[in-house]
């Protein structure tokens, strides 16, 4: 019946992210609780049933707005057009939005590698960039664990996924060890809305709507319970910069997108 119950809650998240877990110590799933080691094994389970539709569900949960965020987030990067090699880690790069804007904002020389923890969303990623001449690379990994070498990336991102890590902090100390002195991290997450009325219209149709929308499209409206849950529960915008900064990261700064509901981060290794 438990684990039931927390399959539910975590059934087609529309954002996602890595895993893991420390022995002995309870998990979160939004306002919920699961046991040690669960909530691995689970999103696990469901990113392999939903990863074919994990795009179009994506569009239907944000009415298309987190096509114009990624768009913000790579011109904020601005990746180099004349450097050669410039290397990109997308990390829970899922089906490949982010790695494809990268790719066509980037000059020629420029490669990016997929970190994902689930196989069957760098299927749909594979199948997306198809008989592209420069296409990702695919990779299989955690991101408090990333299968990479130190100091082999210029630049991070990571796109609605570390919401989802079960311990941020390990994920930001990863992140800063894969990339090169003079490297960028680059995170794009929900956020706190910071615009007076906004914030209430967008509880309402958080805890209203979505769940709605989820029990219509999906069938489950407390799998999408568990997405406006887990939004709640990450750090607002000051205090994820502060956890960015406590993993060495240096120049920490934030946008916000649309009042507030969304928020990039940004910070360098000096």
């Amino acid at each position: 019946m438990a684990r039931a119950a927390a399959l539910r809650y975590c059934l087609a998240m529309p954002d996602r992210g890595m895993e893991n877990s420390r022995s002995g110590e309870a998990e979160q799933f939004g306002f919920t609780r699961v046991g040690e080691g669960e909530r691995q094994r689970l999103v696990n389970e469901v990113f392999s049933r939903v990863a074919s539709r994990y795009d179009l569900m994506n569009d239907l949960m944000s009415g298309g707005l987190h096509r114009l965020w990624k768009d913000d987030f790579v011109n904020w990067l601005a990746p180099p057009r004349a450097a050669n090699d410039f290397h990109l880690l997308d990390v829970a790069g899922g089906t490949g939005d982010i790695a494809a804007r990268f790719l066509r904002a980037a000059g020629a020389g420029a490669r990016c590698t997929i970190c994902d923890i689930s196989p069957e969303m760098l299927k749909v990623a594979e199948k997306r960039f198809a008989g592209s001449a420069n296409g990702p690379r695919m990779v299989a990994g955690d991101a408090a664990n990333l299968p990479l070498p130190g100091a082999s990336a210029d630049a991070y991102t990571i796109a609605f996924g570390i919401r989802n890590v079960t311990h941020i902090e390990e994920a930001l100390s990863e992140a800063y060890r894969v990339l090169r002195t003079g490297g960028r991290f680059l995170c794009l997450e929900f956020s706190q809305v910071e615009v007076p009325l906004l914030d209430k219209l967008y509880d309402q149709y958080s805890f209203r709507a979505i769940p709605v929308l989820g029990g219509l499209v999906a069938g489950d409206s407390a799998s999408y319970r568990y997405l406006v849950e887990s939004i709640r529960k990450f750090p607002d915008q000051e205090r994820f910069a502060a956890m960015i900064g406590d993993a060495g990261f240096a120049q920490v700064r934030y946008r916000n997108l649309t009042g507030g509901i969304a928020a990039m981060h940004s910070g360098w290794k000096i």
